[in-house]
């Protein structure tokens, strides 16, 4: 059985007024586009949707340098954590930064002035301008590239699938160059709906779309009432990610064990154990960490609070932390013991984007502190309603039959061993799933209750 992950983002955009929504005109760059609608008939969503792309293919080959690439990854990084630490609580929790911060950006393409400033500022975007959105292009195209399998190796590499949607009202003036832009640098075509007459059965389509990419695991993404007649836009990424361990936990191996919650009580949990595992180890400052490879290009850093500090770590772990600890991981022989988990989260992001500063974008124009997305649409009109993110993941002790030659990596530098070090995650601990070749995090959260879904 293979583990997955699901993950979904929606940023919907509403009009500020009931103004004429327009016909699609004939249109020249920064004009209401006038592609061709090409009809598509995905299973499972209403096959009348048209789907309009801008006469762009996507890009696959950039001209991205190395140093472009690593300040998108370190300003992901930064605001991975911040997301983080702004949505922890004492709940479990699972969020992937990596689609927030690309549905954000898809999103910011068609900001200007203060929006723009602000978004870009959130998301921790150190780059020129023009180069943001290129940038995020090849990054997607590093992370879902296929994956190299070792000559002789029968095993599946992991899956990591991505992909892009947007939803428009059908004959709102949107700009060509936002459509261009979106179809180049994230593969993403207008789905025209229509929003004003029918938003019910536009919800519908879209989470049907959803269910769709994530193999049915999210269903029902978009509550009723979400989307209404003034909707304009809905924007959607989906991640959806498959992976076996490394080295698979023996199931006939588990048994439960007490697990201390943050409120000092123990409940009995089934707990996967490995013994003697060469694994990248590190001693941070109130937790220790133990990075657990994936067949493939990826894995999962698991930081374990020390008993009463698990407050105190959220609270000072940050970017710059990160680095550090990755600087400080090396091989080490352990004898590993993991809880087994599920954990679906359901978020609301507007106040907790708002609190990181990002305010405009949620209030309405016109007026000094509204809204501006003149690059969607030349009327000043638009905001955000409303950002929804869901997230699902499922760990135990199986996976497929997958490998990838950067199981190598962790085993390939044997540590001196004397005695293999006894690691129990028994108490509440984070995890960040990362993409081995760029360090990007896709997915990251906390364990603070392994029966509580």
């Amino acid at each position: 059985m293979r583990r997955s992950l699901s993950v979904l983002t929606v940023l919907a955009l509403v009009a500020a007024g009931c103004g004429d929504n327009g016909t699609v005109s004939p249109g020249t760059e920064g004009t209401p586009t006038s592609a061709a609608p090409v009809t598509s008939s995905p299973l499972g969503y209403d096959p009348t949707a048209e789907l309009v792309r801008a006469e762009v293919p996507r890009a696959t080959a950039t001209d991205v340098t190395a140093a472009e690439l690593g300040a998108l990854i370190d300003g992901n990084d930064a605001f991975a954590i911040d997301l983080y630490r702004a949505a922890a609580a004492d709940q479990n929790l699972i969020l992937s930064p990596y689609s927030i911060a690309t549905a954000l950006t898809m999103t910011m393409a068609g900001a200007r002035g203060t929006t723009a400033d602000e978004m870009r500022t959130v998301l921790h975007l150190d780059l020129l301008e023009e180069r943001i959105h290129v940038a995020r292009n090849e990054l997607d195209l590093q992370i879902s590239s296929e994956q190299a399998i070792s000559e002789g190796d029968d095993r599946e590499p992991f899956t990591i699938r991505t992909a892009n949607s947007i939803w428009g009202q059908r004959g709102y003036p949107f700009l060509d160059a936002f459509l261009e832009l979106l179809a180049a640098d994230y593969d993403a075509g207008l789905r025209l709906a229509d929003f004003a007459a029918d938003p019910e059965a536009a919800r519908l389509a879209i989470n049907a779309w959803v269910e769709e990419k994530t193999e049915g695991r999210i269903s029902d993404l978009i509550p009723s009432g979400s989307i209404d007649p003034l909707t304009r836009l809905v924007l959607v990424n989906a991640i959806w990610f498959k992976a076996n361990w490394d080295e698979a936990f023996d199931p006939e191996l588990t048994r439960d064990f007490p697990f201390t919650l943050l409120d000092g009580s123990t409940i009995d949990v089934p707990m996967m154990r490995s013994s003697d595992r060469s694994l990248a180890y590190a001693d941070g400052d109130g937790f220790v960490a133990v990075s657990i490879p994936y067949t493939g290009d990826a894995s999962m850093l698991v930081l374990l609070p020390d008993e009463g500090a698990f407050s105190d770590v959220v609270a000072a772990f940050g970017a710059d932390e990160l680095a550090a600890l990755d600087a400080e991981l090396s091989a080490r022989a352990i004898n590993l013991t993991l809880p087994s988990f599920e954990i679906r989260s359901d978020l609301g992001l507007n106040a907790l984007l708002r609190s990181l500063g990002m305010e405009s974008a949620f209030i309405p124009p016109p007026g000094p502190i509204g809204a501006d997305f003149t690059g969607i649409t030349a009327t000043p009109e638009l905001y955000v309603s409303e950002v929804i993110h869901q997230a699902f993941i499922k760990v135990d002790e199986g996976g497929t039959e997958a490998a990838a030659a950067t199981a190598v990596i962790i085993r390939a530098t044997s540590a001196p061993i004397d005695r293999p070090l006894d690691l129990t995650i028994d108490r509440p601990f984070l995890f960040l799933i990362r993409h081995g070749g760029t360090g990007e995090i896709l997915f990251m959260g906390q364990v603070t209750n392994p029966r509580v879904g």
